[in-house]
């Protein structure tokens, strides 16, 4: 999407799933279902555009008629229970299996528990067959390298990386737009697992961890990648933000409601919910009525 095309607003799409809550409060009051929710797709293909001369229309629709589809596939996730152990190829791997793209992430840690971790990678020295030996007997959890997690902090995980997460967080999910997961190992929950495939997209030494934050003019870069680059921004009320894409991508809002205007346009964001900038949309001025905060997603130009 390289259109000049006035910011919009998209409606969350709620994704159902087994380890997910039925409370997503304060983030949502209403989430349109009875049954466990377990991502808030913010940039999905099927997201409906709110705002503008596309309301009603979604991102898949928007984005074919400008050429192209939505780089970044924004989430949040709200696991009440541990996520399946699973990897994600990459881009070489993707497509020989027909796929455009592989499926590198990173997550934003908005909610933490006492106790929270993640896993990412396997031990050094683990094996192919120790894998399928742990998905067997139950152990595989004890082959992951357990990361603990705290609010505020950003976790790269690259494509290949074997990685699961566990209960008591909320996540911020930035990722390529794909959704190929290859699930090694489910805790016996019964739904379908890939090993095989799994194993094959599997890479024993990856990048993933920790990104330590950099302070930037008026910003912090949480995290700069090949495939997305996201920014945490704290504004002050009534004191304007001017900030400009070098790519496609969106604002995300974290806390506080904040205007988003452009020359003749303005968009309300709220937490939870993202606003679409076209990358050659010029200067954007982002403000709020008391502070608050947003978060800045965006693809390479």
């Amino acid at each position: 999407m390289t259109t000049s095309l006035a910011p919009f607003r998209l409606k969350p799409w709620f994704s159902e799933r087994v380890w997910g809550k039925r409370d997503l409060r304060p983030w949502y009051v209403d989430t349109g279902t009875t049954e466990l929710v377990g991502e808030a797709w913010l940039t999905g293909p099927q997201c409906v555009a709110e705002t503008g001369p596309f309301a009603g229309r979604t991102l898949e629709s928007v984005s074919s008629e400008m050429g192209g589809e939505f780089p970044l596939l924004v989430k949040l996730l709200f696991p009440n229970e541990k996520l399946s152990v699973q990897v994600h190829p990459d881009d070489a791997h993707a497509q020989k299996l027909g796929q455009p793209r592989g499926k590198t992430e990173c997550w934003y840690v908005l909610e933490a528990e006492p106790g929270a971790a993640v896993a990412l990678g396997l031990k050094a020295g683990v094996t192919a067959e120790q894998v399928k030996a742990g998905v067997a007997d139950g152990s595989m959890e004890s082959l992951l390298e357990w990361v603990p997690v705290a609010e505020g902090e950003m976790i790269f995980v690259d494509a290949g990386t074997v990685h699961a997460i566990g209960p008591g967080v909320v996540l911020l999910e930035t990722q390529q737009t794909s959704d190929t997961t290859f699930r090694l190992y489910d805790y016996g929950r019964p739904r379908e697992l890939h090993l095989e495939q799994g194993l094959a997209a599997t890479k024993l030494k990856t990048r993933a961890g920790k990104i330590t934050p950099i302070e930037m003019d008026g910003f912090t870069r949480l995290i700069e990648e090949k495939y997305f680059t996201v920014d945490l921004f704290d504004v002050d009320a009534m004191e304007p933000v001017s900030l400009r894409m070098s790519g496609p991508g969106c604002l995300v809002g974290l806390a506080g409601t904040v205007a988003v205007i452009t020359p003749g346009d303005e968009v309300e964001l709220l937490p939870g919910q993202a606003v679409v900038l076209p990358a050659d949309g010029g200067e954007v001025i982002v403000e709020a009525e008391e502070d608050a905060s947003f978060v800045r997603c965006m693809a390479p130009a």
